[in-house]
């Protein structure tokens, strides 16, 4: 089966700094280009660190002079992190960014930035080459853009890439409905262990919100054991009887 890479969706150029960037110009670009972060890197183009707007708005708010009744943990988090010198023009990309940078490789699968994403709670990931040089950039709205595919097409997929091509059924065996990336498995198959695959199998299918299950199986081979001295062989292995 075929999953689709972070490569396919990464925006290859992409706004960066170095960690000498003034607090400025980050916010700077930030605006100008409509982003909400940018990765730092080293003089070898790999990602030390990423920059964000909620670590300027932390710094600008740690600056502001805020009464002893108004300051809360947060501030003094704050002001721990970025020691009040009295010159925002002092501060960079260095000593803002957040370190180390998360990161995804262009080959990784939608699946696996997706859950890197969420598991570390970000909401962009630079996108390295194997010695951690900057190669691209993905977001989480680049990755939505996978849930967005048309019906028709999951739908076909899972025709070609599940049904035919991994199971090797007939192309008429399953009924296969798609309404809004919930797709609906009906009919008889030969097999009952025919089925959890098939399901499972459709469920990791990008564009795939959820699976239905109404198959049914014209066998149930879930409690068969292969006679004595023999054992089930897997397609293409030869097993020699005893």
């Amino acid at each position: 089966m075929k999953h689709r890479k972070v490569g396919s969706l990464m925006t290859d150029e992409v706004v960066s700094a170095v960690t000498s960037t003034p607090f400025k110009d980050v916010a700077k670009q930030l605006a100008e280009h409509d982003i909400s972060g940018l990765p730092v890197l080293d003089e070898q183009d790999r990602v030390l660190g990423v920059v964000s707007e909620s670590d300027l708005l932390l710094r600008q708010a740690s600056a502001e002079d805020a009464g002893p009744e108004r300051r809360t943990p947060w501030h003094a988090a704050a002001a721990a992190a970025w020691p009040d010198d009295g010159e925002q023009e002092a501060l960079t990309a260095g000593r803002l960014m957040s370190a180390p940078a998360v990161t995804v490789h262009a080959d990784d699968t939608v699946a696996q930035a997706a859950r890197t994403m969420v598991r570390r709670g970000v909401e962009r990931l630079p996108v390295v080459d194997d010695e951690d040089r900057l190669v691209g950039i993905v977001t989480r709205r680049d990755l939505l853009r996978v849930f967005l595919r048309p019906d028709p097409e999951i739908r076909l997929r899972v025709l070609e890439e599940v049904v035919t091509g991994v199971l090797g059924l007939p192309p008429d065996s399953v009924g296969i409905r798609v309404v809004d990336g919930t797709v609906t498995l009906e009919g008889e198959v030969e097999r009952q262990s025919q089925i959890p695959l098939l399901v499972k199998l459709t469920a990791q299918l990008e564009g795939v919100v959820s699976v239905v299950d109404r198959l049914t199986a014209r066998i149930d081979d879930s409690l068969l054991t292969p006679p004595a001295g023999r054992r089930t062989s897997w397609p293409g292995e030869e097993v020699v009887a005893r």
